[in-house]
């Protein structure tokens, strides 16, 4: 759903500026990243689903991906926007390329934090 809104926006901009096409490759690819946290938070919990889990480390896990799901969908979801926002702009012909990626960086932090937290309650988990 993010990237929709990114590459629609890439769509109608390259209808008025079509010399931007790399702005928009990048900016509406980047929504996609937190996507990749998720599967490596699932990569960081796969050990633990087994026979043996305890019902600590079962609600740990349960806490774990409903956390990664959430702030995961979130961010993406004000990072697609923001992308959006600034294709749009690249589109209009203000040069906004570069420092819509910096802004867009600051929910991607958010992402990158639950794979630290996973890595974090997986290891207290042993």
């Amino acid at each position: 759903m993010v990237l929709l809104f990114a590459g629609n926006a890439a769509v109608g901009a390259m209808k008025k500026n079509p010399n931007a096409f790399g702005n928009y490759i990048i900016l509406s690819g980047l929504p996609a990243s937190q996507g990749l946290y998720g599967f490596a938070s699932l990569f960081l919990i796969m050990n633990y689903l087994t026979d043996s889990v305890t019902m600590l480390q079962a609600a740990a896990i349960f806490g774990l991906g409903i956390l990664v799901g959430l702030v995961n969908f979130f961010s993406s979801y004000r990072q697609g926007q923001l992308c959006a926002n600034g294709i749009a702009a690249v589109g209009n012909g203000h040069d906004v390329g570069t420092k819509t990626l910096i802004l867009a960086a600051f929910p991607e932090l958010y992402g990158i934090l639950t794979v630290a937290i996973t890595f974090l309650v997986t290891g207290l988990m042993k």
